[in-house]
């Protein structure tokens, strides 16, 4: 699978077949980032950005909405039948457009 879709990243999410990185974990601690925020931007979300040649795995950044509706990314992959979580943080509109889905420089 050289790319990933929304709906695959969905089922897993809702199966609750998710792999959380120890990067992830880290990351969302630090940022104040609940597991709960990471699971409604994945049911809510839209990928993108996809990352084909990512290993283990291809990746993609998906644009949700976290549990108290902030625009939330999330970078994950799908592998080996599991979701895995590798990043999430809240868009900065330093980086970022905005609708969140275009980085600045990138027209």
């Amino acid at each position: 699978m050289d790319v990933l879709d929304i709906e695959s990243i969905r089922e897993l999410c809702t199966t609750r077949k998710i792999k959380w990185t120890q990067h992830s974990l880290e990351r969302c601690g630090e940022r104040n980032i609940y597991i709960a925020d990471v699971k409604n931007a994945l049911v809510t979300g839209e990928i993108i950005e996809q990352y084909p040649t990512d290993y283990p795995f291809p990746s993609c950044l998906v644009l949700g909405i976290s549990v108290n509706e902030r625009n939330l990314h999330v970078v994950c992959s799908v592998g080996d039948n599991f979701l895995w979580i590798i990043s999430a943080y809240y868009p900065d509109n330093t980086k970022w457009e905005n609708d969140f889905k275009t980085r600045k420089g990138n027209k």
